[in-house]
């Protein structure tokens, strides 16, 4: 096993072939050991350089919805009116905490990806 940290791009495809390789490598192995160490490395070079930012609240609302089929009156229990809904939709109306907290708990959508902040449309 030859690990070394991931310093360049080249480093990162290289850790990156390796690990294809290593991936389906038996438990409690040389193999398994070393792809646990490279995906840590291969973890914190992504963190740096390609860092994923939090999605926008009110499209992750609506991914959400697509995801379990909603429609716009099945948030009507969540967020409140239909035209807060679709206040809340159109970017006419900004989430309250009452709001985050009920898409939480019905949606699962993460508290964290409702607070960021968003455009109000005009």
């Amino acid at each position: 096993m030859s690990i070394s940290p991931i310093k360049t791009e080249n480093d990162y495809r290289i850790a990156l072939k390796r690990m294809e390789l290593l991936f389906d490598a038996p438990i409690d192995t040389l193999e398994s050991d070393e792809a646990d160490i490279l995906g840590l490395l291969i973890d914190e070079y992504e963190k740096k350089y390609y860092p994923i930012e939090a999605p926008d609240p009110i499209e992750a609302i609506k991914v959400r919805m697509e995801e379990m089929q909603l429609k716009q009156k099945d948030l009507v229990s969540v967020i409140g009116s239909n035209s807060r809904v679709s206040d809340i939709l159109n970017r006419k109306r900004k989430l309250t905490v009452e709001m985050i907290r009920n898409l939480n708990h019905q949606l699962h959508i993460s508290p964290g990806v409702l607070i960021n902040d968003y455009e109000l449309s005009s």
